[in-house]
């Protein structure tokens, strides 16, 4: 099959082998992947991956042993974990210590024709919702996590850091959860574009209130930094950044100011499914570009460009 591979260097490929489902598996063809920031980052040396990144995706499912599945569009959660552990028991598989991850470790992703992951991972989709608003459950199912992490009231002031695609997609379900958080970055021509889109926006060094939650979505190692630095005593920061590069930390604010500190990473995709089934977000603005999955390092390239949102690669 087609595929986009990582070893050392993003090539593509026309001969890459064909995935083969292991028992409670299914094969998608994938329609379309999207590229976020843990991909650039894989492609800079994240988790010392190799294969096929990419983890968005819509497709098809064209092999199946579930008929449920057979046929049916899809979107997949990414952590497959063993089934067979503590963790996996207690309903915890995207924590599971044995996991593979779609793109990300031990399993080739979606930036190819074909994948694989367990059946149980796939969720249909509704006929309604077309592939350009699918894709993007995936992101935002990690940008639900939050509610699932920690109780927001919604008198507190937010600030999401970072204006890419991360901090885009948690103001948007903040905003459509009815929250009112400020988005903070460097990009004037973002931050104008997401003010288009009913949000409040602010350059990142012009910030100077402290605030009661502070999610840092800016991928880079100095997030953590600003964040300890905007948020009130007593207060919340949210981590929802993954970056290959290591960043110093100095504790003892946190401990000074009691500050919470929540990671947070992976959603369950169904609050996300019903939010854009309902309408509350319709992320498809933030596309500013697609390419063929031939064309995969042209697409990759795009999305390095920070003034872009979202590059979606197409495998049809």
């Amino acid at each position: 099959m087609r595929a986009l591979v990582f070893d050392r260097k993003l090539e593509p490929q026309g001969d890459y082998p064909d995935p083969v489902a292991s028992p409670g598996e299914s094969i998608v063809r994938v329609s379309v992947a999207g590229i976020c920031g843990t991909d650039l980052e894989i492609a800079r040396g994240y988790m010392q991956y190799r294969g096929v990144p990419g983890h968005e995706f819509a497709g098809r499912v064209i092999e199946s042993q579930s008929s449920a599945l057979r046929g049916k569009r899809v979107v997949g959660e990414i952590n497959a974990g063993c089934g067979r552990c503590a963790t996996c028991s207690a309903g915890l598989a995207r924590h599971c210590p044995n996991r593979t991850v779609l793109g990300i470790l031990g399993r080739d992703g979606a930036f190819s024709e074909y994948l694989r992951l367990p059946d149980v991972n796939l969720i249909p989709i509704p006929d309604s919702m077309p592939d350009d608003v699918a894709v993007f459950v995936e992101p935002l199912a990690a940008a639900y996590e939050i509610f699932e992490q920690t109780h927001l009231a919604r008198n507190q002031t937010m600030a999401v850091l970072g204006d890419g695609r991360l901090g885009a997609l948690v103001a948007l379900v903040l905003k459509g959860e009815k929250y009112l958080p400020i988005v903070a970055g460097h990009h004037r021509e973002k931050l104008a574009r997401l003010a288009e889109l009913g949000l409040e926006t602010a350059e990142e060094s012009a910030l100077r209130d402290k605030f009661d939650i502070v999610i840092d979505c800016t991928g880079s190692e100095f997030g953590f930094r600003r964040a300890v630095e905007l948020v009130r005593p007593r207060g919340r920061i949210i981590l929802k950044s993954t970056a290959a590069a290591a960043a110093e930390i100095n504790l003892a604010p946190i401990v000074v100011n009691e500050i919470s500190v929540i990671g947070s990473r992976c959603g369950r995709f169904q609050p996300a499914l019903e939010a854009l089934a309902a309408g509350k977000i319709d992320p498809r603005p933030l596309i500013d570009g697609r390419f063929a999955l031939d064309d995969g390092i042209a697409g990759f390239e795009a999305a390095k460009n920070p003034l872009n949102f979202k590059v979606l690669l197409s495998a049809t």
